[in-house]
């Protein structure tokens, strides 16, 4: 090649077919030379060619030569192979798992075309051979969808075969929305603990989502094709309790229905027995439920017989159960026994970075339901509702999400509509958006508002800085829709709202 004295190359080619070939060999050489293997196949599936760095994978899939790999149809030599699928479509697949007797592998496949457009073979390029290794964040992340997604499709699987007059868990751990630090491990907590067959014992404030999280338990657990009852202690007479636990057999006092009742215990037989607000329970009932829980058996009430039962308990309350232990009004035996896997649920304020993402979820819940157009919350609206300090957690929040869809009427919701519904509420005063939280934002690191402790990093301001140019120019670019200027980033509305926080 020739170069003018700019050092310039002057003999490259100008016109575009002569560019395009150029690019395609340079970018072949690169895929061979960085990647991890290469494979080609005809228009016939069969393969014509591996690269040096793939022959190194033919003795784990089962092969000495090369002679005896290279010829035959790709679906008898490559386990789990998608290039047909490729062939056939015509469509590339850019990013995939596969997996076979030679490991995992994240791989990219291409069709390859003639000059009339028609489908002549295709190229497979093995990205990386250890994922699990290189790609260890974006790996956790597939990882935790796909359990998530696995203990949904399990929790529907169980309740459409036994249909819907059994007690079943409504909520999986995909349900608990969040992806704050003190989320993720209180699931990873709690997954380890329903695997168990201990009691659990939920810790935290009203509206934190303790019951939620004790579905999700027992739908992971190995009892989840069983029952799952619950009893909210609060909200039954003192004088039914005994009988509401334990069941009361036929003509066992007067008014008892003639048939019997079967209790709380009995019913969860075989699964799981939730029992809200156990910090409620009285006295004289708690060291019955004691001996029920030590003996693994009941009496029911007007009966002289024992009637065992297989029930695994999750206890949940609201109150401080140690001091209740120090003031008299708790069993210090009855503690200890519910104290085994005790999980502390977070309050809203603890995890505000979670809020965008309760609002997006919530708000699309609570307009189907109502049947209503979901609205769009604008940055300012989200920040101001991630700043308040929310003494009823979620549910407080859910309810003023139901007021500001109820009210909305124009699609949005800004800053002035969450301020009225706040005043209208009257549970306490509005914490107003402070100027630096309102101007930060983080697509990436997902910062909680309360804990910006990011903000002392060096690098942390210029990944700011990127995003935030990145997000007003899709906003620019669409007019001001944040919805289409998601899609057009690649992220959740929820993830844009972050940034605009």
């Amino acid at each position: 090649m020739k170069s003018d004295n700019s050092g310039y190359l002057t003999d490259l080619p100008t016109d575009g077919q002569s560019i395009l070939s150029l690019a395609a060999r340079s970018l072949f050489d690169v895929f061979a030379n960085a990647s991890e293997g290469m494979l080609l196949v005809d228009r016939s599936g069969r393969v014509v060619w591996i690269n040096d760095h793939y022959r190194r994978y033919l003795p784990a899939l089962g092969f000495e030569k090369e002679e005896d790999f290279v010829g035959r149809p790709v679906v008898e030599v490559v386990q789990n192979t998608q290039m047909g699928q490729v062939m056939e479509t015509g469509k590339p697949i850019l990013i995939d798992l596969l997996s076979n007797k030679a490991g995992t592998f994240l791989v990219s496949r291409f069709p390859l075309r003639d000059e009339a457009g028609v489908v002549i073979g295709a190229l497979g390029v093995v990205l990386f051979d250890q994922p699990e290794t290189n790609l260890q964040p974006l790996m956790a992340k597939f990882a935790l969808m796909q359990r998530e997604l696995d203990e949904a499709r399990n929790a529907l699987a169980a309740q459409r075969k036994t249909g819907p007059a059994l007690r079943q868990a409504r909520y999986s751990f995909a349900s608990f929305v969040g992806a704050s630090g003190v989320v993720t491990d209180l699931k990873r907590q709690a997954r380890r603990a329903a695997q168990t067959h201990s009691p659990v014992l939920l810790l935290g404030e009203t509206g934190t989502g303790k019951e939620l999280l004790a579905h999700a338990i027992h739908a992971s657990s190995p009892r989840a094709r069983g029952p799952l009852v619950s009893v909210n202690i609060a909200a039954v007479p003192d004088s039914l309790l005994e009988a509401e636990f334990f069941g009361v057999v036929p003509g066992a006092f007067t008014g008892a229905d003639r048939k019997g009742r079967d209790g709380k215990f009995k019913l969860a037989d075989g699964g799981t027995l939730f029992l809200d607000e156990i910090g409620d329970m009285p006295l004289g009932l708690q060291a019955k439920l004691l001996r029920a829980l030590q003996e693994g058996e009941i009496e029911p009430l007007g009966s002289n017989h024992l009637v065992p039962f297989d029930v695994r308990v999750i206890a949940a309350t609201s109150r401080d159960l140690a001091k209740l232990v120090h003031e008299g009004l708790f069993r210090e035996d009855l503690f200890y026994r519910l104290n085994v896997l005790p999980l502390r649920v977070p309050a809203l304020r603890d995890r505000a970075s979670d809020i965008p993402n309760l609002v997006e979820v919530l708000s699309e819940e609570l307009a189907l339901r109502n049947a209503v157009p979901q609205p769009e919350f604008q940055g300012q609206a989200v920040a101001l509702l991630s700043a308040q300090p929310w003494r009823g957690n979620v549910r407080e929040l859910r309810n003023v999400i139901e007021q500001l869809l109820l009210r909305c009427e124009s699609g949005f919701v800004d800053a002035s509509a969450v301020e009225a519904v706040l005043r209208d509420s009257g549970l306490g005063q509005i914490v107003p958006v402070r100027a630096e939280r309102a101007g930060s934002s983080s697509m990436g690191l997902a910062l909680s508002v309360q804990k910006p402790l990011e903000e002392h990093w060096a690098l942390a301001p210029r990944i700011r800085a990127l995003e935030q140019q990145a997000v007003q120019d899709a906003l620019n670019q669409t007019q001001g829709n944040k919805a289409a200027a998601a899609h057009l980033l690649g992220i959740s509305r929820a993830k844009l709202y972050q940034c605009l926080l």
